[in-house]
């Protein structure tokens, strides 16, 4: 499975020289800026719109918020069970990196090691898990999540450590993870979500403060009675 196109003229080794190609134009610092970003940047920013998301699920009705909180629960653990699948996928095709089989790439991520395989891309897995998971929480949110996924799994390319498909493998990956256990997911997290919900301190996690406990089903104040023939005689 060594052989998954890591040499010869193709599709996949041409659009890797011509993305990283663009890295010889930037300056050095900013060449370096870009590494962190793609390293740990957009990872963080795809962190913070997750919690932004869950800031906004907070003001929503009891339900409606125990849903989306259960989403954006999952997201993470969806992002982290894609990681542990590609583990034993990466061995299994055991793809080289793209810098270990070809010359003249500018490699942007120095201290990688030429062990490690290529197939699929962890970062990629990841930004994109967490996008289509905002996507499932919300909608706006969701579309600038895999927006980032996507420059993420670009800018991977663009450092020389990854070949395009390693990126589309990684976004396949995360997306298929995270829907496919999405239904089974909700179901054992959207009970512990409402659970939480109903706790007086742990479920300001999900509700506001200015959002009152829903009343359970049988609980809710009776309407006031109709008044009797007797009394409107009186």
């Amino acid at each position: 499975m060594a052989g998954l196109t890591t040499g010869g003229p193709n599709v996949d080794v041409s659009l890797l020289y011509a993305i990283n190609g663009l890295s010889r134009h930037v300056p050095n610092g900013l060449g370096r800026a870009l590494g962190l970003i793609s390293e740990y940047g957009i990872l963080l920013a795809l962190v913070l719109l997750v919690l932004w998301c869950w800031r906004g699920a907070r003001r929503q009705d009891e339900t409606t918020a125990a849903e989306s909180f259960a989403v954006l629960v999952w997201a993470p653990l969806g992002a982290g069970i894609a990681l542990l699948v590609n583990v034993p996928l990466r061995g299994f095709v055991g793809r080289p990196r793209p810098f270990v089989q070809h010359t003249g790439l500018e490699v942007l991520e120095p201290g990688l090691s030429t062990t490690d395989f290529s197939f699929v891309s962890d970062h990629s897995t990841l930004a994109m898990a967490l996008g289509v998971g905002l996507f499932i929480a919300n909608r706006r949110l969701g579309f600038i999540g895999i927006g980032l996924a996507l420059l993420e799994g670009l800018s991977r390319v663009y450092m020389g450590v990854h070949y395009p498909t390693d990126v589309i493998g990684g976004f396949a990956l995360g997306t298929a993870v995270v829907l496919l256990f999405a239904p089974l997911a909700m179901a054992l997290l959207t009970p512990v979500v409402r659970a939480v919900a109903r706790s007086p301190r742990a479920g300001r996690l999900v509700r506001a403060k200015d959002r009152p406990l829903a009343q359970p089903v049988g609980l809710a104040t009776p309407p006031p009675a109709a008044p009797r023939e007797r009394d409107l005689a009186a």
